[in-house]
């Protein structure tokens, strides 16, 4: 044995976690980005503000109050206005779309491929895997609505004129703080999102068909918001976890209600908890590598 061997400081066994659970990270969040499906759904997500856009600049008569996605019939005056309609619009479908899309695949993907049994070689435990794939489906989520927040604030600079933006409230704002408020609109939305990553997760560990994974995940989202249409199911809307997609419309207000936010932030978290513990159910106990 040389002495390089006895003097050899080993490494402490809570940094190698800690490298492994971070290089982990690193390669969920390149499969995710990577995959031409999960770029063309977030360029569609990207298109949709552009096309609004552009519809209400050549459009001949002005939108009234009311018609079409929240917030259309201000776009015209300032241009900031679009990057709240982009969210506003792609919310109830599109958002949901591409997080079932990327969340049904999570695992049931890998499963099919034959990737994950070799995943699990490596010395991680299945618990920690599971939250690293979660914490990759959150970041797409919030990448996801960054984005539209972002092409809406620039395709809106560009195609009306923009300045200091009037709140729902009748408030005056600065256009610096219109921006800081649609970036935190899009915080808002990913979060909100958060309950549907972790219930399409729920359902990919369930099965090894990523289609199946992702149809019923979209199928869940769709149900919940024709539930929380109904007024005879009141009583039942407080726990569907689309019930406070849209309560980002308070940020537009001066001072901000926030008791609808943090009701929706609440409930998020009680789904996240709920799915992923029956995530973690299944997926620790699932025979994968046989």
């Amino acid at each position: 044995m040389s002495s390089a061997d006895l003097t050899a400081t080993p490494r402490p066994p809570a940094i190698a976690r800690r490298r492994l659970s971070t290089r982990l990270l690193r390669s969920e969040l390149r499969l995710l980005f990577g995959r031409r499906r999960n770029q063309a759904l977030l360029v569609v997500l990207a298109l949709l503000p552009v096309l609004i856009g552009v519809a209400i600049r050549v459009s001949t008569g002005e939108a009234r109050p009311g018609e079409g996605p929240p917030f259309l019939d201000r776009v015209s005056g300032n241009g900031l206005f679009l990057a709240f309609t982009g969210l506003a619009s792609v919310v109830p479908f599109f958002l949901p779309l591409t997080v079932g899309v990327v969340s049904g695949d999570a695992v049931a993907g890998e499963a099919q491929t034959g990737t994950l049994r070799y995943l699990l070689t490596v010395p991680v435990s299945r618990a920690r895997l599971l939250v690293v794939k979660y914490a990759g489906l959150v970041v797409f989520g919030l990448v996801a609505a960054v984005l539209v927040a972002v092409v809406g604030l620039v395709v809106g600079w560009a195609l009306f004129p923009t300045g200091d933006v009037t709140l729902l409230s009748g408030t005056t704002v600065p256009a610096t703080e219109a921006v800081g408020r649609a970036l935190l609109v899009a915080l808002y939305v990913s979060v909100s999102l958060a309950g549907l990553s972790a219930i399409g997760l729920a359902v990919s560990t369930f099965t090894e068909v990523p289609v199946a994974a992702m149809a019923t995940t979209v199928v869940l989202a769709i149900t919940s918001q024709i539930l929380d249409a109904i007024p005879q199911l009141s009583w039942l809307h407080p726990w569907l976890f689309t019930h406070h997609w849209l309560s980002f419309a308070d940020l537009l207000r001066s001072p901000v209600p926030t008791g609808a936010m943090v009701d929706g932030l609440q409930l998020q978290a009680g789904w996240v908890l709920v799915a992923l513990a029956v995530a973690w159910s299944r997926f620790t106990t699932r025979d994968i590598t046989s």
